[in-house]
């Protein structure tokens, strides 16, 4: 709407009639900021990439995201590369109790409040916003709270797995 305006604007300034002879450039608005690299920007989202129920969540959350690249920087905990001290000192024992999600503010979020600056991150902020909506969220804690607690016995994996490196049977 905004770049009608602006073409609008710009005829009646120039005189032109014609929308192909004007050129207008996106501008930027004071709450806008241009980052020119992806990596301080983007949400970095820890997970379990041994977890199947884990792993189908992100590649559907990855699926939404293909037109924006580096907009969510998705980290496997399970590589044996993992360092936690580049992730806000999130150790793998740590990650492996239950979702963090860092915002583009470089802000650590656990639990429900993961998930909801997640699917922020890929366009499903409803979701997101309906997840942490005080009716609802209770039961959200509740239900989240009883998937980390059984996630591994679920997978067909073993307790070993929050102290160490883990490996499916």
């Amino acid at each position: 709407m905004f770049s009608r305006v602006r073409i609008c604007l710009a005829r009646l300034s120039t005189g032109v009639n014609s929308v192909a002879s004007v050129r207008v450039t996106p501008q930027l608005c004071r709450h806008q900021h241009r980052t020119f690299s992806s990596e301080s920007a983007a949400v970095k989202v820890l997970y379990d990439g041994l977890c199947p129920i884990c792993v189908t969540e992100i590649r559907f959350l990855q699926f939404l995201q293909r037109n924006q690249p580096g907009k969510v920087d998705f980290v496997d905990i399970s590589r044996p590369g993992y360092d936690g001290g580049k992730f806000k000192d999130i150790s793998y024992e740590m990650a492996m109790e239950e979702m963090h999600v860092i915002d583009e503010k470089d802000e650590v979020h656990r639990g429900i409040p993961a998930f909801a600056v997640m699917y922020g991150a890929v366009g499903l902020g409803w979701l997101g916003r309906f997840m942490t909506w005080s009716p609802v969220r209770p039961f959200m804690d509740q239900s989240y709270a009883i998937f980390a607690r059984n996630r591994l016995k679920w997978t067909g994996r073993t307790e070993v797995c929050t102290t160490g490196r883990c490996e499916k049977k």
